[in-house]
């Protein structure tokens, strides 16, 4: 009877180490992995951040009015051109098709 106790110690004593052992493992990986993204949610709030800060109609606007003064102008998408060179000709197409309806 003794012997047999001592055996299933033994064997929940093995059991528990393993347990511990894989899970200790496991903790690491999931550390290793939190701290590569830790870096990347950063870098995503900073450029989520400018994008939306810069991007916006008033500040670009302002950038206008600040940078540029009267340097740009508006003109209709429509006429803006696309210039390729094939071979030694140079071909000039609209930048965006037209369809049908417009």
């Amino acid at each position: 009877m003794k012997q047999l106790m001592l055996v299933v110690i033994f064997v929940l004593i093995l059991i528990t180490s393993f347990v511990k052992n894989s899970t200790k493992e496991i903790e690491d990986q999931i550390f290793a992995i939190n701290e590569n993204i830790r870096p990347l949610k950063s870098e995503l709030e900073d450029i989520l951040l400018e994008f939306n800060y810069l991007s916006s109609p008033e500040k670009l606007a302002q950038y206008q009015a600040q940078y540029f003064e009267k340097d740009l102008i508006k003109i209709e998408i429509m006429k803006i051109k696309e210039i390729t060179k094939n071979n030694e000709n140079l071909e000039i197409n609209d930048l965006i098709i037209k369809n049908g309806n417009e």
